[in-house]
């Protein structure tokens, strides 16, 4: 959709980490982590396709294979202004009616039918309006 509509369409990602998955906060503090690096998108991929793998090594070793530098990487996660952002996504999804994840909205309204076609029909819809 981003191809098909690179002036109308816009994607916003907002972090949710359920309380369920232990490592989901650092997870999220990792991805804003490597986002000051100019990396989120690298890490963000790296990240889910070590999602049965998850450790505080396996942060440092995507970090590291991203070519990030460590010391600023480590620092970052810890830093109380990242742990702000991810506070606040977590309270505006809430107040969203995000109930886990991945959540998908288009212009405030929640996306139930997620495939190809379900994207297309409620961009083409909000497009008309």
């Amino acid at each position: 959709m981003l191809e098909k509509y690179p002036k109308e369409v816009k994607l916003v990602f907002k972090n949710f980490p359920l309380e369920m998955h232990p490592l989901a906060r650092k997870a999220a503090s990792a991805v804003l982590a490597a986002n000051r690096q100019a990396k989120f998108w690298e890490y963000h991929h790296e990240l889910f396709k070590s999602m049965s793998s998850l450790s505080d090594q396996k942060f440092l070793d995507i970090a590291k294979d991203l070519g990030m530098k460590i010391d600023r990487f480590g620092k970052d996660m810890s830093d109380p202004a990242i742990q702000s952002v991810i506070q606040k996504d977590v309270q505006n999804g809430s107040a969203a009616g995000v109930g886990g994840t991945p959540t998908v909205f288009v212009n405030g309204k929640i996306l139930t039918n997620r495939s190809l076609q379900g994207f297309q029909q409620i961009i083409d819809m909000e497009l008309k309006k």
